[in-house]
C-alpha cells in the first residue's frame, strides 16, 4: 500500500480517560474490536473494522487533564517542511515534530481559526487500511467561525484546490486534491452554542445511521443533529460517552441532488 498523498487525511485517534469505557462504546457503535496496547508508546492501541487498521484510542499521559476529542492527520512527506509551512501561514505547532519508532513521524498543530489537527509523515504504519466502508472513516469538515481565515490556511500548507457551494442557506466550503474532495470547511452560525469552539468533525461510515444513533444513546452517548437525510447521505452528529464529537454517516441512503459547487481560483 503506498503512503498517501500530501494534504489525505489518512488516520483518527483520540485520547480518553476511561479507555475500556472508549472500546466498548464504539465496539458496539462501529463494530470495532482492538489490538493490544503499545506499552512503549502510551498504551497506544489500535482499533479495527473486519481486521483493518481504523483509528486508535490512547490514555492521556501523566499530569495531562485534555478533554476527549478525535484528532484528524493529514498525509506529509516530510513533517519537519510542514510544520514551517504551518508556522509561516500563521497557525501554532503545538507538539513539534517526533519520530514514533519505525512507524513514522508526527506534529500536533492548531490553525489561525482554532482547529487542532494532526500531521503523519508514514513509516511502517501508513494510516488508513481501509476508509469510506462501515466502522472506516469517510470524511471530515472544519467547524469554524473564522472561514477565511481556514480557506487562507489551508491550501498555503497542503496543495488543496478549494469549490464553494452555491447555497445561501450556508458557507460551506470544499478542499479538494487532484480535484477530489477530501476536507470540508463549515461555518459555524448562531445555531452553535458560544461555548463550543472550532473543531473538525468526523465522520465515520455506518450500514444503518439510525441503529448507529440508537446505540450511541444507549451507552451514554449524545445526540446533537439529525438524523438527516443529504444527497451525500443519512448522517447525525454525536457525541461519545466520554465527550467527544463524531459523526456517522450511511452513504448508501442518499436523497435530493447533489448542490452545485465553483471552482475558486
Amino acid at each position: 500500500m503506498a503512503a498517501p498523498a500530501e494534504g489525505m487525511p489518512c488516520w483518527v485517534d483520540a485520547m480518553f480517560t476511561d479507555v475500556e469505557a472508549a472500546k466498548s462504546f464504539y465496539a458496539d457503535v462501529l463494530g470495532w474490536t482492538f489490538g493490544e496496547s503499545a506499552a512503549e508508546f502510551g498504551n497506544y492501541t489500535q482499533a479495527y473494522a473486519e481486521g483493518r487498521a481504523v483509528a486508535a484510542v490512547v490514555p492521556p499521559m501523566p499530569g495531562q487533564e485534555t478533554p476527549s476529542a478525535w484528532c484528524l492527520y493529514f498525509a506529509s512527506p516530510d513533517v519537519a517542511d510542514t510544520a514551517r509551512k504551518i508556522q509561516d501561514n500563521g497557525g501554532q505547532v503545538l507538539m513539534e515534530p517526533m519520530r514514533v519508532g519505525d512507524l513514522g513521524s508526527m506534529l500536533l498543530a492548531r490553525e489561525p481559526s482554532g482547529t487542532t489537527f494532526g500531521v503523519w509523515q508514514a513509516g511502517r504504519h501508513e494510516g488508513f487500511e481501509k476508509r469510506g466502508e462501515p466502522g472506516a472513516y469517510c470524511w471530515a469538515e472544519v467547524f469554524t467561525r473564522e472561514p477565511a481565515k481556514a480557506d487562507a490556511f489551508f491550501p498555503a500548507v497542503f496543495p488543496y484546490g478549494a469549490k464553494r457551494m452555491e447555497d445561501d442557506a450556508m458557507d460551506f466550503r470544499v478542499f479538494t486534491l487532484g480535484g477530489d474532495p477530501v476536507l470540508g470547511r463549515m461555518a459555524m452560525g448562531e445555531d452553535f452554542p458560544s461555548e463550543v469552539p472550532a473543531y473538525i468533525q468526523v465522520y465515520f461510515a455506518v450500514p444503518d445511521c439510525d441503529a448507529a444513533v440508537a446505540k450511541a444513546t444507549e451507552h451514554g452517548g449524545q445526540l446533537h443533529f439529525g438524523p438527516m437525510d443529504t444527497p451525500f447521505g443519512r448522517f447525525a452528529a454525536l457525541s461519545d460517552s466520554q465527550g467527544a464529537a463524531f459523526a456517522v454517516i450511511d452513504v448508501g441512503t442518499t436523497r435530493g441532488e447533489m448542490p452545485a459547487m465553483s471552482e475558486i481560483p
